[in-house]
């Protein structure tokens, strides 16, 4: 059991060592790679386009889908990994790992969206040139999240430019806490299930 546990494992970090190249060459996408990026695409395409399917994950300008499938991935290594090492496989194992497959991604985006929030904050109050390509894109990517969180917590008032930030990583960064809190609680309630 062991030796293909670990087997598996080894293919599972093959696999997302390939995706991770396929969705890094994806920033270049005027390059012509030839025939190794055909073979690489033909073999990550399918797997990255069951995921795309799925409109939760892209429900923002950002496509986040690879980042799920990546998680699956690394959910199943661990999977393999502990099955291996301990030669048993119990639900509140799977369960531990998926509440933290669940924290890295959520965790990641949370992060992502402070990181651009707080970009926006420096744009706006060093007067930057807000016509810049890179500047319109951060602010293609914050505008959303400040029009969401503005419409929950001030639905009937209109509040100033710079407090929607503020507010907004504020936001953010305590939803960031609380699924820390609830990571770290939740790992040690599902280890004392019995099964």
């Amino acid at each position: 059991m062991f030796y293909l546990m670990s087997v598996l494992a080894g293919i599972t970090s093959v696999y997302m060592i390939l995706l991770f190249i396929r969705i890094l060459l994806t920033w270049f996408p005027r390059a012509d790679f030839g025939r190794p990026y055909t073979f690489l695409c033909s073999i990550c395409d399918p797997y990255l386009a069951w995921f795309r399917r799925f409109r939760l994950f892209k429900n923002s300008p950002i496509d986040f889908s690879p980042i799920i499938a990546l998680a699956f991935l690394s959910l199943l290594h661990n999977l393999f990994i502990t099955w291996g090492q301990t030669g048993r496989f119990s639900i509140s194992i799977i369960l531990v790992m998926l509440l933290h497959a669940l924290w890295s991604v959520a965790s990641w985006v949370l992060v992502f969206f402070i990181v651009i929030l707080i970009l926006r904050m420096i744009a706006f109050l060093g007067n930057s040139n807000i016509y810049s390509p890179f500047w319109r894109f951060v602010d293609f990517i914050a505008q959303p999240v400040m029009y969401r969180i503005s419409r929950i917590f001030f639905p009937n008032r209109i509040v100033g430019y710079l407090f929607r930030i503020i507010f907004s990583i504020a936001v953010l960064a305590v939803l960031a806490a609380l699924l820390y809190f609830v990571r770290n609680y939740g790992t040690k309630l599902l280890v004392q299930l019995p099964f």
